[in-house]
């Protein structure tokens, strides 16, 4: 069982990081896999909508994007992690995200996600909402914590000084751990939920 991290934040080993690497070691301890991609110091262009993927089945833009699908097609589960920019993801991660989910034809469906966000001070709510929408257009259950996922500080020592931000990774950590174990036992005895075909309806007609 395995978890893909994403971080967005350009600062490698900054906030986001730092909230991201309890997590992940949280999810160690409890027989989790993580592999970690950093993704906010790369050059990611944003979705231009041509739909090739469409027909080849990736990105057409051959970058970190199509390198983190096949991962993240393996994986059970993802946490997304991106520092707050005026109330909202870095730029770099929500291209990143666009490009990723709407290029990758795979089922997500029972994949479970996690949003978490890092700022100093104020706008962590609308970025976490922003960021959980990718899980909730693709069938993924999202994990919750005791606290929305979010940490504060202006560098790592603050974050790790804001002990109710790294209790509340620790309690993400474990409760990932739990629904993916409990939706692979799922899986084993009841398969996914029946599926309908796709039904895309305009609102004008």
């Amino acid at each position: 069982m395995k978890v893909l991290i994403i971080n967005g934040s350009p600062n490698a080993n900054g906030c986001t990081f730092t909230a991201l690497n309890e997590a992940a070691k949280t999810l160690n301890g409890n027989g989790i896999e993580t592999e970690l991609v950093h993704v906010g110091g790369k050059d990611i262009r944003g979705c231009t909508g041509c739909r090739k993927c469409s027909e080849i089945k990736k990105c057409v833009f051959n970058d970190l994007v199509n390198d983190a699908a096949p991962v993240f097609a393996e994986c059970d589960g993802l946490i997304i992690g991106s520092p707050v920019y005026y109330s909202s993801a870095n730029g770099s991660v929500i291209s990143f995200l666009d490009r990723l989910f709407y290029s990758s034809s795979f089922d997500k469906t029972m994949k479970v996600g996690a949003a978490v966000v890092s700022a100093r001070r104020t706008g962590c709510s609308s970025t976490f909402d922003v960021l959980n929408k990718y899980f909730t257009i693709s069938g993924m259950p999202i994990v919750s914590s005791q606290y929305w996922n979010e940490v504060h500080g202006f560098s790592p020592d603050d974050v790790r000084k804001d002990e109710e931000g790294m209790q509340t990774m620790r309690v993400l950590g474990r409760n990932m751990a739990f629904l993916i174990k409990s939706i692979a036992l799922g899986k084993e005895r009841y398969g996914l939920p029946e599926k309908e075909t796709r039904i895309f309806t305009p609102f004008i007609r």
